[in-house]
C-alpha cells in the first residue's frame, strides 16, 4: 500500500546528540547554523562538512529566534525527509519482511505499541529506550499521538533518526493482523503478572498506555494478557517511558537466556 503524501516542514534541532545522529542517519538536509560553537559544536560542524552539508555562520540572536536552548550550533532540517520516508514502515511492509524480508528468520521479534502516548518528552524516551534494547518496530496511532520532531529528536538523543516507525488509524485491527502473523500481545498494566513470571520470548508485542488513562478498553480486549513491573513505592505507578525501558529490559534478558 502506497504512503500518503506529507506536507514537508522545516524543523530546528539543537540537541548535539540529535544533531549528530541525524546528520548520520542521512535526514539532514541543512545548512547547519553556528554561531560561536564550542568544541563539541566543531565537532559537529566537521561531521557537516563530511557529509556535505552547508555550514553557515550566524549571530547568537538568529539561533536564539530558532532554538531557545541551543548551545551554539542549530540544524535545519525536513521533518519528513526522504530517510525519515525510509525509516517509517508501513504495517503492510513489516509483516511481509516477517515472511521474504530481513525478518524471516530472526526468532524473537518485539513490537512496542504506543496507544495515544501524547507528551513529546515521553515518546522520545521511549524511542531511546527502542533503539537501546532493538525493538524491531515502534506502532502508533496516526492521531493523538505525541508529535513534536524537535523535542523528540532532543530526548530521544538521536534514536528518533533510527528507531523503525509505523502509523495505522485503527491499533485494534493492527493487534489483529500481529496475533495472525504470530505475535503474543501484552499490554503493561500495574494489575498484570509480573512480566518476569510470563514468556515474553518469540514474537511479542507490548502494549504502553497513554499518560493518566492507561491502556483504552478496545486495545486492553485485544491483549493476550497483562504484565507488571513490581514495585514496593507510595506512588501508584511508573512514568510511561521508564516502565517501557523496564519491560524491554526484561524481554532481553529472557531472549539471552534462550541462547
Amino acid at each position: 500500500m502506497a504512503k500518503p503524501i506529507r506536507q514537508i516542514e522545516m524543523i530546528h534541532l539543537s540537541g548535539f546528540h540529535a544533531i549528530e545522529e541525524w546528520i548520520k542517519s542521512g535526514q539532514a538536509c541543512g545548512p547547519l547554523l553556528a554561531a560561536k560553537p564550542g568544541p563539541r559544536a566543531r565537532e559537529l560542524i566537521a561531521l557537516a562538512l563530511e557529509h556535505k552539508i552547508r555550514v553557515d555562520r550566524v549571530g547568537t540572536h538568529d539561533l536564539d529566534r530558532l532554538a531557545g536552548d541551543h548551545r551554539g550550533i542549530v540544524l535545519e532540517a525536513e521533518e519528513y525527509s526522504q530517510a525519515a520516508q525510509d525509516r517509517e514502515v508501513s504495517l503492510e511492509s513489516f509483516l511481509q519482511s516477517l515472511h521474504d524480508g530481513k525478518l524471516k528468520k530472526k526468532k524473537d521479534i518485539l513490537v512496542l505499541v504506543l496507544d495515544e502516548i501524547t507528551d513529546p518528552h515521553n515518546y522520545g524516551a521511549i524511542l531511546r529506550s527502542c533503539d537501546q534494547f532493538g525493538a524491531d518496530l515502534i506502532l502508533s496511532r496516526s492521531w493523538r499521538t505525541a508529535k513534536h520532531a524537535d523535542v523528540i529528536a532532543k530526548t530521544s538523543a538521536g534514536a528518533s533518526a533510527w528507531v523503525p516507525a509505523a502509523e495505522t488509524p485503527n491499533l485494534r485491527r493492527a493487534l489483529e493482523e500481529l496475533k495472525e502473523a504470530g505475535f503474543w500481545v501484552y499490554g503493561a498494566d500495574m494489575t498484570g503478572e509480573p512480566a518476569y513470571e510470563k514468556d515474553l520470548r518469540g514474537r511479542a508485542a507490548i502494549i504502553l498506555g497513554g499518560e493518566g488513562s492507561g491502556i483504552s478498553r478496545l486495545l486492553r480486549e485485544s491483549c493476550d494478557g497483562l504484565i507488571a513491573i513490581p514495585a514496593k513505592g507510595r506512588i501508584d505507578s511508573l512514568n510511561v517511558s521508564v516502565a517501557a525501558g523496564i519491560l524491554m529490559y526484561e524481554i532481553i534478558r529472557q531472549r539471552a537466556g534462550d541462547k
